[in-house]
């Protein structure tokens, strides 16, 4: 996945297509490819790396062609690689696709047995030999045998779809991923994002999950997810191309925290399966037999990726029974750390080029320590250094201020912490399949989180003013407060420090008065009585408190000077949940003061030096 053109229509339809996918290139990705209708039949052009790379094995000048689809990956199911590029071709029919399959494994199991030949690692592989089935059963691919194809995946998918014997025209489905129309004159066009397309047409048809249909140069076609025609009326768009990279959003922070349903999803997709009580990670995980002497975790990471170890590093001990440090990456090297045999290491970095953390890693594998990789881009330096990796899946951050890495790293987290605690039978099926569930409900418990936007932003507007703050949580809230405060600091120039509630009494209450507010996190938790009693300190000394409690808790509330009031999901992974209220109101409060959000000053995305 990553980013999808489609055109037809009279112009030169691979310079549309190049076009389209350099204003996408802002997203990330691996590898690039087109698949385009020439005089002399259908052709593929594919190449690992950038879309310069790519440009450099097209025929010049480019063939004769008015239709065609193209795509830039960012690799899920297998490497970067040519063969893995997209689009892929299986007989007559040649597609491009966004999202996961996450019953790949079953689906492509029962092709091979049938007779089909796979050529690459990808799941999207298997739309082009479900289609192609079609097509031959048919006669000609069309929106309703699509549709039918789509039944049998479960996952999500954003497709561009062409056809050899069907040369002026581009087929689509959209679910779950997104995927736009754009209406042109006696032209129109694909894409997955208004970006790709905006110098071409400001007339956009934004579809609906389920929806599939077909593109020529002067019709469109739609159908609905129950098979019936349907009308989507075009939205004319003004933004400019900026705007567009930005999804309408005033800032790419904005953007990223929005994003992060999807995010939670496509961490999960093809992972978990809540039915069978089972986690499926990517490739051989360390071995059982390491996994079941481990006597000891140690986090390595920096910044907010430090935050996330923390966070989980309270359900490892829980769960797992056995010891659990968490290091700062950038001093464990220069503190002769002592390393048993049978520890294990989990290293974590968004970009997976932080120097420390890079460093750190090294004396791991000196001492003999197996490594496994939390990491949002494929084939970094952390990824090739490590004994495991476990992607994230969070899709390119632009925004310097690290959202959605954030929850995508706690969400992988809970997947290899899951994994390894059935395998060392701290939980049975019956458990695995309980904390599953519990992770299946999150994508739909963040999106309706951030319907809190405006009231957070109002909430925001009241504290603007302050210079300082303080950020307090107990238990797994603690190193929540961790991240809120670092959040605000970053974006905001606020200096903001966080404590554990219970250390209140040990020295910051003295910081505490009318000007100084509180950010205090008092959720679903066993100790909700004791942040209580600490909200009734702050308030004796004329604090200002802005608590993140749960919906209909009325004692809170009142002890409150603001409140934000989010739903459980589940104590286990609710910390992943009430990230998003922290990003929002950090956010806010930064916009309050007129700052630069998505470059705030002296910081930069990715650290790759000491």
């Amino acid at each position: 996945m990553c980013g999808i053109v489609g055109y037809t229509g009279p112009g030169q339809s691979t310079d549309v297509l190049i076009d389209g996918l350099r204003r996408l290139e802002y997203r990330g990705y691996d590898s690039a490819g087109v698949a385009i209708h020439t005089p002399d039949g259908l052709e593929i052009f594919r190449k690992k790396g950038r879309i310069k790379d790519l440009i450099g094995v097209l025929p010049n000048p480019a063939p004769e062609s008015s239709c065609g689809i193209g795509h830039t990956r960012w690799a899920t199911h297998g490497r970067p690689s040519e063969t893995n590029a997209h689009p892929h071709r299986v007989g007559q029919v040649v597609v491009v696709h966004n999202g996961i399959i996450e019953n790949h494994v079953a689906l492509r199991q029962e092709l091979e047995a049938s007779g089909s030949e796979f050529q690459s690692e990808t799941d999207t592989e298997i739309f082009a030999h479900l289609l192609e089935g079609a097509r031959q059963a048919a006669g000609e691919l069309n929106p309703e045998a699509v549709r039918q194809v789509l039944g049998r995946i479960e996952g999500s998918y954003g497709l561009g779809i062409i056809v050899e014997s069907q040369p002026d025209q581009v087929l689509f489905a959209r679910k779950g991923s997104p995927l736009i129309v754009g209406l042109g004159s006696g032209e129109n066009f694909i894409a997955s994002d208004i970006a790709a397309i905006l110098s071409y047409t400001r007339e956009m048809v934004l579809l609906n999950d389920g929806d599939v249909g077909v593109i020529t140069p002067g019709t469109v076609t739609i159908l609905d997810e129950d098979g019936k025609a349907a009308e989507r009326p075009p939205r004319q768009v003004s933004w400019d191309p900026l705007m567009a990279e930005k999804g309408g959003f005033p800032h790419f922070m904005l953007k990223e925290i929005h994003d992060q349903p999807r995010a939670i999803s496509d961490t999960m997709a093809g992972r978990i399966g809540p039915d069978e009580g089972r986690v499926y990670l990517e490739g051989e995980f360390l071995g059982q037999d390491k996994v079941k002497s481990a006597s000891r975790i140690v986090f390595l990471a920096c910044g907010t990726s430090y935050n996330a170890g923390l966070v989980a590093s309270y359900e490892y001990e829980r769960t797992l029974r056995i010891p659990v440090r968490v290091e700062y990456a950038s001093e464990f090297r220069y503190r002769d750390p002592v390393l048993g045999d049978n520890d294990i290491v989990i290293a974590i970095s968004q970009s997976g080029e932080t120097a420390d953390t890079l460093a750190a890693v090294e004396v791991a594998r000196e001492a003999g320590v197996p490594v496994v990789a939390i990491c949002n881009v494929v084939d970094s330096s952390l990824a090739r250094n490590s004994d495991f990796v476990m992607y994230t899946h969070a899709g390119p951050e632009i925004s310097v201020a690290s959202t959605k890495a954030f929850v995508t790293q706690l969400v992988s987290l809970q997947l290899v912490l899951v994994h390894m605690a059935q395998i060392r039978g701290n939980l049975d099926t019956a458990g695995v399949r309980e904390w599953l569930q519990e992770l299946s409900r999150l994508p739909a418990a963040a999106a309706r989180t951030l319907k809190l936007r405006e009231d957070i932003r109002r909430i925001a507007k009241k504290y603007a003013y302050a210079e300082n703050m303080l950020y307090l949580g107990r238990d797994v809230h603690f190193p929540l407060a961790l991240e809120g405060a670092l959040k605000l600091k970053e974006i905001s120039y606020i200096h903001a420090e966080a404590y554990p509630a219970g250390e209140m009494k040990h020295g910051p209450i003295a910081l505490v008065d009318k000007d100084m507010p509180v950010f205090i996190i008092v959720h679903d938790s066993s100790v909700r009585g004791k942040v209580l009693s600490n909200m009734a300190e702050i308030r004796a000394r004329d604090g200002r408190v802005i608590a993140l409690t749960l919906p209909g808790d009325d004692e809170v509330e009142e002890a409150a000077d603001s409140a934000i009031a989010v739903e459980s999901v589940g104590p286990r992974v609710d910390p992943i949940l009430l990230t998003i209220p922290l990003q929002l109101f950090a956010y806010q409060i930064a916009v309050h003061r007129g700052t630069d959000v998505d470059q705030p000053r002296n910081l930069a995305k990715s650290v790759t030096v000491e």
